[in-house]
This record gives structure tokens, sequence and C-alpha cells, in this order.
């Protein structure tokens, strides 16, 4: 299988420089400066698997159609990463890593939507620099079709990625995507700190505003009729159980598991984004549950609130401390 990997962040230079050891035939589609780097040293991995480095094919342009692509950009740059490569990309399978929900819809304008394979992501990566990522810990890959059956072609494509990853076909993408949302809107906190996950969340003031964001969250979504989907360390049983626990318990919970996800410091995708100088996620985050609040009916303040302090650290590249960030919360 001829693989085209689409974005050369985290995620996307993470799988190619897995696949591209076990000898698979993968294409790493990226910017120029990544380009130059990439051709320079290889794709470098550093880790939970310790040290990978290898060669990788780069190319700033899909000129060749493959036989699967993996669409590895952030949700708000698929549009022009489509556009460009439009002409490779036609009636063949199509893999998406993005977080948030929108990643399918927008590809069902220009795919058809039986080529369309969703998935959920749940390793951890970092991207460093052009070529150079840390993988913060190992997690399931799910993939399944959100607008048509699972078929042969999954499980084929399942059986590639498995010589590296761990593959789950699942029939409820569409609901895992949705529950992994969840565990992406506290993102916005180490992106308003400029901090890592573990230095951020062993604040527990810090933690009960993250316990406050998926409580109201949860009350959205219910209200809005989305079905969650369990995801395979995650039941949506404790996303209830947690929301529902006194707020001084539930951050404590919070708390140990956010500063024990990797021994590396793990950045969330949000701060990344801001620390790279584009524009990050957060409307597919916090934005998502605003967007479905408004539809709905139900007051969201709090990831309202959120979403305008991210946007205008997005603006002005300023950081704050916790207790700056509490009082701002409070009012």
């Amino acid at each position: 299988m001829k693989i085209a990997i689409i974005g050369a962040g985290a995620i996307g230079a993470l799988v190619a420089g897995y696949l591209s050891k076990e000898g698979i035939d993968v294409a790493l589609i990226c910017k120029r400066k990544d380009v130059s780097a990439i051709k320079k040293h290889g794709v470098i991995i550093d880790g939970v698997r310790g040290r990978t480095v290898v060669p990788a094919k780069v190319t700033e342009k899909l000129e060749k159609s493959a036989d699967l692509a993996i669409l590895a950009v952030k949700t708000q740059d698929i549009t022009a990463a489509l556009n460009a490569n439009i002409q490779a990309l036609k009636n063949i399978p199509v893999l998406t890593v993005q977080n948030g929900v929108r990643a399918e819809e927008i590809l069902s304008e220009f795919i058809p939507k039986g080529k369309i394979i969703g998935s959920v992501v749940l390793f951890g990566a970092t991207y460093l620099e052009p070529g150079r990522v840390v993988h913060n810990f190992e997690g399931d890959w799910l993939i399944g079709k959100g607008f048509a059956p699972n078929d042969e072609e999954v499980e084929m494509i399942k059986d590639v990625l498995s010589n590296v990853f761990t593959i789950r076909v699942t029939d409820e993408i569409r609901g895992m995507k949705w529950l992994k949302l969840f565990l992406n809107l506290n993102n916005c906190l180490p992106a308003l700190t400029g901090k890592s996950m573990q230095e951020t969340f062993s604040n527990l003031e810090i933690c009960k505003v993250s316990i406050r964001l998926l409580k109201e969250a949860l009350k959205v979504v219910e209200q809005a009729g989305v079905k969650l989907a369990s995801l395979p360390d995650f039941p949506v049983e404790r996303l209830r159980a947690l929301t529902s626990m006194p707020l001084d318990e539930a951050s404590k919970i919070f708390s140990k598991t956010m500063t024990n996800l990797s021994k590396e410091p793990l950045y969330g995708s949000i701060l990344q984004s801001i620390q790279r100088g584009r524009p990050s996620e957060i409307d597919y985050f916090n934005g998502e549950i605003v967007y479905l609040a408004g539809k709905t009916g139900v007051e969201a303040p709090l990831n309202e609130k959120l979403l305008r302090m991210v946007h205008r650290v997005e603006r002005g590249g300023e950081f704050s401390a916790p207790d700056e960030i509490l009082s701002e919360v409070r009012r």
C-alpha cells in the first residue's frame, strides 16, 4: 500500500516516521520549511519508544495518487490542503485524524462520502520543530466510516496501520469523536498559561474550571441529543460520574490524571499552534460547544469566555498566570 500523509505536525510526522521505519511506502506532504528539514535530517521521534530517526519521502504537493491518504493537518487547514492536492485524492480513501467533529463534514464537500474514514487518535505527540516530534504516550487508533458501513477497504487499512499502532475498527466513530471532544475541551487552559499540561493541571483551582467546562458542555450536548460513544479507556459513564461528584473531589481526580499523562512535558494542540504562530483549533473545541449551545438555546458562558480568552492570546501572544485566569473566569 502506498500512503500519502498530508501534514507534518505532531501526528503526521509521527505516523510517517513509524510507518517508514517498517518499510511501508509513505509520501509525506508538507510545507517548504518542513520539506527542507526532513530531507536534511529525516523524521526524528523521541519518547516512549526511544529514539527513531528515519529518512522519509517528502514533497510539497502530492503529484501521484496513493492507495490511502491520511489527512493530518488541523481542521482549519483542511480546505487549503484539499485544494492543493485534490487531483491526486480523487477516488482514494481518505483517513482523517483531526480532533473535534467537523473534519468529515468539511471533507465531504471534496471527497465522496463513501471514501471518508474518520478516526480518533488516542496516542499523544508533541511537535518540537520541523521533522522532530515527541511521542508522549501510547494509545489506540480508532477508525471507521461515518457515512457508510465499514467494509473490506477499512479492514485493509487496519491491517497496514497495525504494523505500528493498535487499530480498532468501530461502527460508532461519530459518537466516539464527540466524546474525544470532551477530552480536548481543556486544551484551552494550558493555552492561556503557556505551560505544559502537567504544570497547568497541578493547580487544583484550574482543575475546578476544567470540571465546570465539562459539566457545561455535557448539558449542551445532552440538550442537543448528541449520542456519545465510549472510548476504550474512557467510558461515557466516567464523564458523567466526574461531572456529578463534588467539585473538590472531581478536581483532584482530574489533576492526578492530567499530571501523569506523560513523563515528557505535554503541550496541548492549541498551545502548540500558538507557539508556532498559527491559528489554533479552539473554534472546533470549545467553539463547537458554543455553536451547539446557540442552536439549542442552552447557554455555555464558561466555554464562550474561554474561547474569547484563547483568541486574545492568539492575537497578542501574552500568557496569564493561573490567578489571573481564575479572576477573569469568575467575572
